[in-house]
């Protein structure tokens, strides 16, 4: 098991990605912290990841609330004892062109995506900084790095996620704290289910592979980031994309 023993705090993992992670995490060895804004979701993930035999701890809280994130890092600690990974994988999008986009819809786009990630990584790595050790992961985008149209704020949070892990990794680093960037493609999630289905066989016809990405790609990903096999990996952004960029 490659992360047998390690405590994982994984935010937005009620469904998607982030169930997926806690999930081939827990299968690993991990003991598991669920966090999510959706309680009902969060307690299914909890039970789901228990049948697997791991360690499981939930709690509902919202990543731009900084109490809240302090008491999701709180109960991971009274449970297990320390923090070896965070996955800043909460997320939402809010698209619009920008010669229509509102003021709301990019504020709270900048407060879950970005605000969220600071939030979180600060109080874990305050945590791991005591240990000499830690992993914290942040989900980016391929958007992140290309563009995309429509999505002036969301690609405004993943460009921003990939400068604060390079940062991080240069100020953590030295602390014994690695931090890397995963940046997905096209994944089918909560996230695409209300994309036409015209609009997600244009986005397979995009990708070299013609098909789309499984939250358990990305989930991998992070499995191999935050795993010793990845020790020397460090300020890195991992594009799971199919080839699509």
């Amino acid at each position: 098991m490659r992360l047998r023993n390690k405590t994982a705090v994984i935010t937005g993992s009620g469904r998607g990605i982030g169930k997926a992670t806690a999930l081939i995490f827990a299968k690993e060895g991990a003991n598991i912290v669920i966090s999510d804004v959706n309680r009902n979701d969060v307690e299914r993930t909890v039970a789901e990841v228990s049948e697997t035999g791991a360690e499981a701890a939930g709690i509902k809280a919202d990543v731009t609330n900084k109490n809240q994130v302090i008491e999701l890092m709180d109960l991971a600690v009274s449970k297990y004892g320390k923090i070896d990974i965070l996955i800043n994988n909460a997320g939402i999008t809010m698209d619009a062109a920008l010669l229509k986009m509102k003021d709301e819809q990019f504020d709270t786009v900048i407060d879950i995506n970005l605000r969220g990630v600071y939030n979180c990584g600060q109080a874990a790595a305050r945590v791991m900084e005591r240990h000499k050790s830690g992993v914290i992961l942040n989900a980016s985008s391929f958007s992140g790095i290309y563009g995309n149209y429509g999505q002036t704020n969301y690609v405004a949070t993943k460009s921003a996620v990939i400068g604060m892990t390079k940062v991080w990794a240069k100020e953590l680093g030295p602390k014994g704290i690695r931090v890397n960037a995963v940046a997905p493609g096209f994944i089918i999630s909560p996230m695409t289910d209300k994309v036409p289905d015209k609009v997600l066989e244009m986005m397979k016809e995009k990708c070299p592979l013609k098909m789309l990405g499984k939250p358990e790609d990305i989930a991998y990903a992070y499995l191999y980031l935050a795993s010793d096999e990845a020790r020397f990996v460090n300020g890195a952004v991992l594009e799971v994309t199919g080839g699509l960029t």
